[in-house]
């Protein structure tokens, strides 16, 4: 869980970390809100078409050569990223960066699978997508410092070395990978012979009804199911969420008049420390409790009202920053227990194809968001005004989980 923790931390930086750079070069490469926007979403294509094939690779040769391999093309890939000079190159490398990183996130949710019993994967997944509120601390200061402190060293702009030097890690860190985690409980070295058998059993213990379990493991009737089709609603609306929140937050900060750079990446902290904090606990809770229907649906409405407090502050910048933290502590918390939830339903064969087509929706709707968040903000004025529409789609998921079972287990 280190490892994949730190991986995604990574990750999540070469993935966000324009936000940063808009702050400083759309000016040069002629880039408006609108075609920011739809440059930060096309990355979600290139996502959607590498999901699920990434998946199937995973279960052929396992997570480490997969997982390493995505890691050094993503850094190779975010560290050109320094070359661009036309709103065609940002959404080509833009392009690039979502097919090389797509596999990690659905990869990594069919690897927990390999690992963890349902009684324990909430906490699991919330400590893995933890790394995204961590990858906003360690990415907003350091990315701030980089756009002030390395402007027109050596001939290059501040937003140059930043893509440059938060690029590299992921090129050496993917390496290492290689050597530093083990596919599946059955190859690990690491365990004795008693613990390898607990974790098995464990695992075998989740399939429950033989008959249910085999209808879930089936891709074609997992997936034609409609409690997969309300699951993929409320991927769409946890991804929409955390994308639109991420891209638009050095912008929505510096609407609150934190105009310098370095000043607005400390401020973007806040609400990332406090969601990485939240997210653990929520996911122990709903682990511990064994619930997750009221758990999701309690985290997104809390998600909704942070971001409706965010939007009617007034000019507050106080109230605002306290609504974008409850906001983004929400969403997280609601996101984590959606996969583990999600994690539970579909077993083998379908879980490799089933995560990867509830990605792949994802992605979709995040790019056409991503544009939509870009022309709102131009129309309106205001970079908060896509957030309603979030808040909006929060209070939706929070009542549509309740369609689905109880227990997906036996679903």
């Amino acid at each position: 869980m280190p490892v994949l923790f730190f991986v995604f931390v990574l990750s999540y930086m070469d993935r966000i970390n324009i936000g940063f750079a808009k702050l400083q070069f759309s000016a040069k490469i002629g880039l408006t809100d609108a075609t920011y926007g739809q440059g930060a979403g096309i990355f979600f294509i290139g996502y959607l078409a590498s999901g699920i094939p990434s998946n199937m690779l995973l279960a052929r040769i396992g997570a480490r050569a997969t997982i390493s391999g995505i890691m050094i093309i993503w850094g190779l890939v975010s560290c050109l990223m320094m070359f661009v000079s036309t709103p065609a190159q940002f959404y080509f490398l833009r392009l690039l960066l979502g097919l090389a990183e797509g596999g990690l996130t659905p990869g990594v949710y069919l690897y927990l699978t390999y690992w963890f019993p349902e009684n324990h994967r909430a906490r699991m997944v919330a400590l893995f997508l933890a790394a995204v509120p961590v990858a906003g601390v360690v990415c907003g200061p350091l990315s701030g410092v980089l756009l002030d402190r390395m402007h027109r060293v050596g001939g290059l702009d501040g937003w140059q070395w930043m893509f440059l030097i938060e690029g590299i890690p992921s090129v050496i860190v993917g390496v290492l990978v290689y050597f530093s985690i083990t596919n599946s409980p059955n190859t690990a070295k690491w365990l004795a012979e008693d613990e390898r058998r607990a974790v098995i059993g464990a695992l075998t213990a989740d399939d429950g009804n033989k008959k249910i379990s085999e209808r879930r493991a089936n891709v074609k009737d997992a997936l034609k199911s409609s409690t997969f089709i309300v699951l993929t609603i409320i991927a769409i609306i946890g991804a929409v969420a955390i994308s639109g929140f991420a891209f638009w937050l050095p912008q929505i900060v510096h609407a609150l008049g934190v105009v310098n750079l370095s000043k607005n990446g400390l401020v973007t902290v806040i609400p990332y420390l406090c969601a990485s904090v939240g997210m653990v606990a929520w996911g122990y809770l709903s682990d511990r409790s064994k619930e997750r229907r009221w758990h999701y649906s309690v985290a997104a409405s809390l998600g909704s009202a942070g971001l409706l407090l965010a939007c009617l502050n007034d000019g507050n910048f106080y109230l605002a920053i306290t609504g974008l933290a409850l906001a983004y502590t929400g969403l997280m918390s609601c996101v984590s227990v959606f996969w583990a939830y999600a994690t539970t339903y579909l077993k083998r064969g379908a879980a490799v194809v089933g995560i990867g087509v509830l990605n792949a929706a994802a992605s979709v709707a995040v790019y056409v968001s991503q544009y939509a968040f870009g022309v709102v903000s131009m129309v309106t004025g205001n970079a908060l005004s896509g957030f309603y529409g979030i808040a909006f789609s929060l209070v939706v998921g929070a009542l549509l989980v309740f369609v689905l079972p109880r227990n997906l287990r036996d679903a």
